[in-house]
């Protein structure tokens, strides 16, 4: 699905001294940092995306969700793709993560045009890039020249990953430990208004009745939703059933999620809270009534996201395969 928000002049110049001011402390980042290189680069990913999501329309959500767990553990350097024991992929944190396929058939495409040039760290950040776009959400230039990161460990996911069931100062926290503000902490949470989400992520919010029936315990959430979701994740095979993040239009990128959660419908316990505190409920509700102005600010705070912890020059490598370092 094609995007039909494009920033209008005085909202472009405004991203652009923004952006201007993000590349001045990752200065080996560039707009168009392959056009001599491999020019070919941003078309073949955005390409592959848009092939994948045809066919499937969750990959989305997926590659999203895929930069968001790399960035955060180690900054956005690929370290989340290398495979093997004691890997950040070998976590349980991460077993739910999906897209890898995806990454894989990109960068195959691009290193039979333009060998051992460009990294698996700027084909993450620029398929996810791409997802959004796909699912029908804006058009966002990010600056490229990542270099893939040499190390992998389990060790550093758990202490750096947002659990569901965060309160909002633990989420503060964690954003701010990244850079990222209160602002982009509401604004990147409208990732949630695609994918889809294992019933074993938000089941804290119910609990098993004398008879082994589900009952809310979480009096954030609306009744109704709340039926939904324990009828849907009461079977014995809920730990393999998904449930759509957005209940109303969960393969669209829009505003809707904000919506939800002025009606009490966020599926996570970390949803619900930025509805709860005085901190967010003003920017979730602003930003469920100008689709718009989301846009404009996801651009933003998706590019600080992309260039978290970046690795450029020496302190990285260009990878021949994705899932394991040179």
């Amino acid at each position: 699905m094609a995007s039909s928000y494009r920033l209008n002049y005085s909202s472009l110049l405004h991203l652009l001294l923004f952006l201007s001011s993000l590349l001045t402390s990752s200065a080996n980042l560039s707009f168009n940092f392959y056009a001599g290189s491999c020019s070919v680069a941003e078309f073949l990913v955005r390409n592959t995306v848009r092939s994948a999501t045809s066919s499937d329309p969750t990959i989305p959500g997926k590659l999203l969700r895929l930069l968001f767990h790399d960035c955060f553990v180690q900054g956005c350097d690929a370290s989340v793709l290398i495979q093997g024991n004691g890997t950040e992929r070998s976590d349980p944190g991460n077993a739910s993560l999906g897209g890898f396929s995806v990454i894989d058939t990109a960068k195959n495409a691009i290193e039979i045009l333009c060998p051992a040039t460009v990294s698996c760290a700027d084909i993450v950040a620029l398929a996810a890039r791409d997802a959004v776009e796909a699912a029908g959400g804006p058009v966002v230039e990010i600056p490229t020249g990542r270099r893939d990161g040499k190390e992998s460990m389990a060790a550093n996911v758990r202490p750096n990953i947002i659990d569901t069931d965060f309160t909002l100062d633990q989420m503060i926290d964690a954003f701010s430990s990244k850079g990222l503000s209160i602002q982009d902490l509401v604004v990147l949470s409208g990732a949630h208004t695609i994918g889809a989400s294992h019933c074993n992520a938000f089941n804290g919010r119910f609990q098993r009745d004398s008879k082994g029936n589900f009952e809310l315990i979480d009096a954030s959430l609306d009744n109704s939703y709340a039926e939904t979701l324990m009828n849907k994740c009461s079977s014995s095979e809920s730990s393999s059933l998904t449930v759509s993040n957005d209940p109303e239009t969960s393969s669209i990128f829009d505003n809707q999620y904000y919506r939800n959660l002025e009606t009490h419908k966020g599926l996570f316990q970390t949803d619900s809270a930025l509805m709860e505190d005085n901190r967010t409920r003003t920017m979730v509700e602003e930003l469920a009534s100008d689709e718009e102005s989301f846009y404009q600010r996801w651009s933003e705070s998706f590019v600080k996201l992309s260039m978290v912890g970046v690795k450029v020059g020496e302190d990285g490598e260009i990878r021949r395969s994705c899932s394991s370092i040179n």
